[in-house]
């Protein structure tokens, strides 16, 4: 009897060594040092990919930004401010009332079908708008120069970046309404387009929170 209870004792203190060691290992140590491993090779990733602007953080380049007028009463959407490069539509999964930049909380895609008579219309009613919001004195915009990205919203429904031909459709309008002149604010969608990864991977996009950021500091100097 007195054996088999000492047994049984070194087979629990063994079992409570084991797992001691392995919280310390895996809880504790390991965590420390890939967090320390990321801090130090990749501190930009491993904090958020943040962005800041004056001195602060306005943003994450992985998370898409809402740039809309204050609600007017009765008004249940917002109207887009248009001294602003406007990202591509938000339409995903769910909404929230907490994060005020961005309409979205769930990552996900609308789950509408190609031949769906509600996404047909979404994507009628964003390209007459994007149609109609970018033409300007001097310069109109055809239905044809539409660039996909700029009526439909990406997988996740929080894509950061358009298309450099979505930022280039918008950069009369821009100018225009930020009293600026078409080559420079060219030269800012030109300054903030990114290649393809690797020269081959993907295509080139622009992110529109930083292009943003750039605007205001351009304004703010003009």
């Amino acid at each position: 009897m007195n054996n088999s209870v000492s047994n049984t004792a070194r087979l629990l203190w063994a079992g409570l060594r084991a797992l001691l060691v392995l919280t310390l290992v895996t809880g504790v140590v390991y965590p420390l040092v890939v967090t320390g491993i990321a801090q130090g090779i990749f501190p930009g990733k491993a904090n958020g990919s943040e962005i800041k602007a004056d001195g602060k953080v306005v943003g994450s380049s992985l998370i898409g930004q809402l740039y809309n007028l204050p609600l007017k009463k009765g008004q249940e959407t917002p109207d887009p401010d248009l001294k602003w490069f406007q990202g591509r539509p938000q339409n995903g999964l769910g909404t929230n009332s907490i994060n005020t930049q961005y309409s979205l909380i769930l990552s996900g895609a609308t789950n509408l079908s190609a031949d769906s008579k509600v996404l047909v219309q979404q994507v009628k009613d964003a390209k007459a708008a994007v149609v109609k919001d970018n033409s300007v004195p001097g310069y109109t915009v055809k239905a044809s120069e539409v660039p996909a990205d700029a009526v439909t919203s990406s997988g996740s429904g929080l894509d950061p970046d358009i298309s450099p031909a979505y930022a280039d459709l918008q950069v009369h309008r821009i100018a225009e309404k930020n009293g600026l002149s078409v080559t420079q604010v060219q030269k800012l969608v030109d300054e903030h387009t990114d290649g393809r990864t690797l020269g081959f991977i993907g295509e080139p996009t622009v992110n529109v929170l930083e292009l943003n950021i750039a605007l205001k500091s351009l304004v703010t100097k003009s």
